[in-house]
């Protein structure tokens, strides 16, 4: 991972993702910060990135970094447990059944991909799966239930529910640049995902030349050997 990266790349996308993630705009612009919930729900998102490999903490924080570069491993680590967890608080149903039912789900699938322990592009095909299915319902669905006059989708799932308490169902109606805002968030961050410093072979890790030489010890004799035998054999005519 380049020095470029790990000190402006990843910070300002996280931090973007932090700060966007909890924008509302409706009849006032608000920043909504992330629940308690969310952050539970990051810290096993984060248990999982680790799993997975697609997150490799020693890359970012170890002994044989300087303390500046330990510093901005720490500032990264803490960008993505923030943005993280404003990103699933941003595709999480305000409240109501849908929100019960969403935070279940999410719980749900997170635990059990953390238990599958994919590998790295595995699981960010599963998190593009997840954020994906859920902003769908929040800010596509459930916004049709809620202000149907905006659109024919509203009312033919209207017509579909009728019967159905809707009371339980509805959201607060934010305006339209709240969906598009949400999209672009939700690729920040599956970008900042794709960007992070992933387990791997590497040369550049701390003790990988070590680790080499433990497995791969230096034998005196093949090395005289093979100086032997590069040199040829001798023409004493």
């Amino acid at each position: 991972m380049t020095v470029a990266r790990e000190a402006f790349t990843l910070p300002l996308l996280l931090l973007s993702v932090a700060l966007l993630g909890g924008l509302r705009v409706g009849d006032r612009v608000d920043l909504v910060p992330p629940s308690l919930f969310s952050l539970v729900l990051a810290m096993v998102l984060a248990g999982a990135l680790v799993r997975s490999g697609a997150l490799a903490p020693d890359r970012l924080m170890h002994a044989t970094r300087g303390a500046l570069a330990n510093l901005n491993g720490l500032t990264v680590l803490a960008a993505l447990l923030g943005a993280s967890a404003q990103a699933l608080a941003l595709v999480t149903p305000d409240w109501g059944l849908p929100r019960i039912a969403a935070s279940t789900f999410l719980l749900v699938l997170l635990l059990n991909t953390h238990a599958a322990s994919p590998d790295r592009v595995r699981l960010l095909r599963s998190l593009l799966v997840i954020f994906g299915a859920a902003f769908v319902l929040k800010f596509v669905v459930l916004a049709a239930l809620s202000d149907p006059v905006q659109g024919r989708l509203g009312r033919a799932l209207q017509i579909l529910l009728e019967g159905v308490t809707l009371g339980s169902l509805t959201q607060p109606v934010h305006r339209a640049v709240t969906g598009y805002v949400a999209f672009f968030t939700m690729v920040l961050y599956l970008v900042a995902l794709a960007l992070l410093p992933h387990a791997g072979r590497r040369d550049d890790a701390p003790g990988a030349l070590e680790a080499r030489g433990a497995r791969h010890p230096r034998d005196p004799g093949h090395e005289d050997l093979t100086r032997h035998e590069a040199r040829g054999p001798r023409n004493d005519w």
